[in-house]
């Protein structure tokens, strides 16, 4: 079976004054975007699973601690870790603990929630290692 896990921000730790969100986004519209990842991951027969994370060193631990579990074939890391330049070096922290974590992993890249299982069948299947 392919392992997943979709790692993002916690919705109710977001920012919603930066400039660099897109305007109207809200934790409502990014909880629905998460359920339709979670959806479409096992629609496709993947196991996914979802580890949203506050922007600090608690956020690392639970990413961390969720790496730990099993070994994935794919992390997604969501827009809200690596859209906003303010969090650039929280961004760098994720990506470092995930390579730290799940070195064997592919790392893929999403627009939005929605298209997480986009992100990963980039990547799972074929190995651009």
């Amino acid at each position: 079976m392919t392992h997943v896990l979709f790692v993002g921000q916690k919705p109710d730790t977001v920012d919603f004054s930066d400039p660099s969100l897109p305007p109207g986004f809200d934790a409502e519209k990014i909880q629905a975007g998460i359920d339709i990842a979670e959806k479409t991951m096992t629609e496709r027969g993947w196991d996914g699973d979802i580890c949203m994370i506050a922007p600090d060193d608690s956020g690392i631990a639970t990413l961390a601690a969720q790496l730990a579990r099993l070994d994935y074939d794919c992390v997604v890391i969501g827009g809200g870790l690596r859209i906003p330049p303010n969090g650039l070096l929280f961004f760098e922290r994720v990506v470092n603990a995930i390579h730290q974590g799940a070195p064997k992993a592919a790392i893929a890249f999403n627009t939005r929630p929605q298209d997480t299982a986009e992100a990963v069948a980039r990547w799972v299947g074929e190995r651009h290692r």
